[in-house]
């Protein structure tokens, strides 16, 4: 099957660390790999777990954005989070609340010990669908590529 890969420019070019971060596919479906709060480097750029989040979900929405999507669209979350606790939980379901309301996507939360760089407390990734009829136009380029 073939499948688009994207790399916006508004996220850090991931090829460097082994992964892509959107791949979107004929059928409709779009992939979007681990988001966490990382600036135009890869690197993280708080130690807050509260921060982290939001910057997290924003970097979600640019790359949901580069393939003419928005938080709508998506019908699955994975979340990730270092040392969970009620407290982060707590910080994890007000921003989703924010950002869906009452209709919030299926979400598979797990606790880890830790991720892919030593400073990262969340990490999200989405599964998106692209809405019958959209006109191809509105769903951007694989030239958006690094």
């Amino acid at each position: 099957m073939t499948h688009d890969i994207i790399n916006p420019a508004g996220l850090h070019d991931p090829v460097g660390f082994g992964y892509s971060h959107i791949a979107r596919t004929p059928g409709g479906l779009v992939f979007i790999a681990g988001q966490y709060a990382s600036d135009a480097e890869g690197q993280v750029t708080s130690s807050d777990f509260a921060e982290q989040v939001d910057r997290s979900f924003a970097n979600l929405r640019t790359a949901l954005t580069a393939v003419g999507l928005d938080y709508g669209d998506v019908v699955q979350l994975r979340t990730h989070i270092v040392d969970h606790d009620p407290g982060k939980l707590a910080i994890l379901a007000e921003r989703i609340g924010r950002i869906w309301g009452s209709r919030p996507p299926t979400q598979t939360l797990t606790g880890v010990a830790a991720l892919a760089l030593p400073d990262m407390l969340f990490e999200v990734d989405a599964i998106a669908v692209v809405p019958p009829g959209t006109d191809d136009s509105r769903l951007g380029s694989p030239s958006a590529t690094n």
